[in-house]
């Protein structure tokens, strides 16, 4: 494809430099034809210098920028090559060569693979040329990859509201899941808080019930402790009376059967 219209630039650069000289009235044509002479040998930087030297004396030269940009392009310098076109455009679009120039317009569009502006412009040259073949075939192609690159915005466009709701359900899971958690560590925390407050409360009442047992337990007066004491002391006197006659009773019958 690229091949094609660059042949065709060709051709075209070529009836274009014929006129060159009937459009240059207000510049040099020596510089012109010079930039001419060097175009057609494909010495382009020495074309360049030529047109730009006329265009320093006429800057907006129909025939030094339009022969200008066709160098450009073939050096492959396509925004300089577009700006070049666009310093003619409104005398070139009134020109009866205007489907030439938007022709390479479009030419320098594809390059650039600005798709839109090449269909824009291909089907300006078709509307003025109808039977350009090149043109007919440049502007299809560059129609089907607009297309192309149309969809596949819409395709990266849809993939990106896809990832961003796959995103906010996955944020929103995790929020669930985050409160799930919380609410999970607060009832642990509450659950461990009611058995702190359980266990507190049955040591507070243990508590209570010793100071009540203490308190339930009657107290002896002195005078009272002091009869207690007696009497056990009385008891154990007693007691030790019994045992003392015990003991005599029996030593006393020892001593009757050893004298017998």
């Amino acid at each position: 494809m690229r091949n094609k219209f660059k042949i065709f630039i060709s051709f075209l650069a070529s009836m274009l430099l014929l006129s060159a000289t009937v459009a240059s009235a207000q510049v040099d044509r020596r510089e012109v034809r010079q930039g001419n002479r060097k175009f057609k040998k494909a010495e382009y930087n020495e074309s360049e210098v030529a047109y730009m030297k006329a265009l320093l004396k006429d800057s907006l030269s129909v025939a030094a920028n339009y022969n200008l940009a066709n160098t450009l392009y073939r050096m492959e310098e396509y925004e300089n090559a577009k700006a070049a076109l666009d310093r003619v455009g409104e005398a070139a679009q009134m020109s009866p060569s205007s489907a030439d120039y938007y022709y390479n317009l479009g030419s320098v569009a594809m390059a650039q693979k600005d798709w839109k502006t090449a269909v824009d412009a291909l089907q300006q040259s078709l509307l003025r040329n109808p039977g350009d073949l090149n043109a007919k075939e440049n502007y299809i192609y560059a129609k089907k990859m607009l297309e192309n690159q149309q969809q596949n915005q819409n395709q990266d466009q849809n993939q990106d509201q896809n990832d961003n709701q796959d995103q906010d359900q996955n944020q929103d899971q995790n929020n669930d899941q985050n409160q799930d958690q919380q609410n999970k560590d607060q009832q642990n925390d509450d659950q461990q808080q009611n058995q702190d407050q359980n266990k507190d409360q049955n040591q507070d009442n243990k508590q209570d019930q010793q100071q009540n047992n203490q308190q339930q337990e009657p107290q002896i007066s002195p005078q009272a402790a002091q009869q207690m004491l007696q009497a056990i002391q009385a008891k154990e006197k007693e007691t030790q009376d019994k045992v003392n006659k015990a003991k005599a009773a029996a030593l006393k019958s020892r001593q009757k059967e050893k004298n017998w």
